[in-house]
């Protein structure tokens, strides 16, 4: 397959596959691999009371809160996500038995111990990182950025007794990530990356390094930035993006992300196109609804075919 380059201004890659598309071998013969992804950020987004020089800034309304102004409109809004939406969203999935993945933030889950004990049992979800906070890692420094990783890692471990495998960060790695990743050890994969729509793996340091790629597109996150307004707007997005990558997967499997956040989809006039777009899936045949693990695993399983 394929190898692309590691991050980089004279290592960027505008070719990737090109025409020679891989022929992905997902489970039983399965045209698309659909992976719903809830970000879990809620209680780890910047704050006053975190001692952040300012509020979180992303929110439902446009607003920049002023240096050491706390905001009870823009933390209750997050606080909804945990409160409300998060558990909406999960009995959908549950009730279908449809394995997400969760971009969970180590400290959000530390302040929400029923999400903690959920994430503990016997769930067929699996847990990304997404950091300590939710923060922007490029601003860290090296060695701040090496200690979060770890902070984040060991308490998933006592929240949830379980060790991620994947990783995705805030918006976009810094240039050291990667590294840091392997470094630390534990890791098969990242998220961080949007230029395409299958996996594909980067070289860094002389090792192959599996990225399954994230999207903005399919992504909730557009109703607070990018025009969505009505439930039907974002169901028939997603219905048009499914459509040409079910029917390119006739030939060539594709895989297809949905980005959610609880405090935005969770609310009951967004969920309603969350749960539209689940049952339209539902009666598509060779639907693979899967988790970024269960993806990067089939993703390696396809290329060792291939090399092979």
């Amino acid at each position: 397959m394929k190898e692309h380059s590691m991050f980089g201004l004279s290592d960027r890659d505008f070719v990737g596959y090109a025409r020679n598309v891989p022929v992905m071998q997902w489970p039983d013969g399965s045209q698309i691999a659909v992976s719903f992804v809830i970000n879990i950020e809620e209680g780890s987004e910047q704050s006053i009371t975190d001692g952040d020089p300012a509020g979180e800034s992303l929110g439902e309304v446009a607003r920049s809160p002023a240096p050491g102004e706390r905001d009870l409109a823009m933390e209750t809004t997050y606080e909804y996500g945990g409160r409300a939406g998060l558990w909406r969203v999960l009995k959908l999935f549950d009730r279908y038995g449809m394995s997400v993945s969760l971009y969970a933030c180590s400290v959000a889950v530390e302040r929400n111990p029923d999400l903690a004990d959920y994430l503990s049992g016997p769930i067929s979800h699996e847990i990304v990182c997404h950091g300590y906070r939710w923060e922007d890692v490029t601003q860290l420094g090296v060695e701040q950025e090496r200690e979060h990783i770890r902070l984040a890692i060991e308490s998933l471990q006592k929240t949830t007794g379980k060790t991620p495998a994947g990783w995705y960060c805030r918006y976009a790695p810094s240039i050291h990530t990667r590294r840091l990743l392997i470094e630390h050890g534990g890791f098969e994969y990242d998220c961080d990356s949007y230029a395409d729509d299958l996996p594909f793996t980067v070289n860094v340091d002389g090792r192959e390094w599996c990225v399954v790629p994230h999207a903005f597109d399919t992504n909730d996150i557009k109703f607070w930035r990018g025009g969505l307004s009505t439930s039907n707007d974002f169901f028939e997005y997603l219905k048009d993006s499914f459509d040409v990558l079910y029917r390119e997967g006739e030939t060539h499997p594709k895989m297809m992300t949905i980005s959610l956040h609880t405090r935005i989809i969770g609310r009951p006039g967004r969920f309603a196109a969350l749960e539209k777009f689940v049952d339209y899936i539902r009666t598509k045949e060779k639907v693979w609804v899967s988790t970024r693990g269960q993806i990067a695993s089939a993703y390696r399983q396809s290329a060792g075919q291939e090399r092979a």
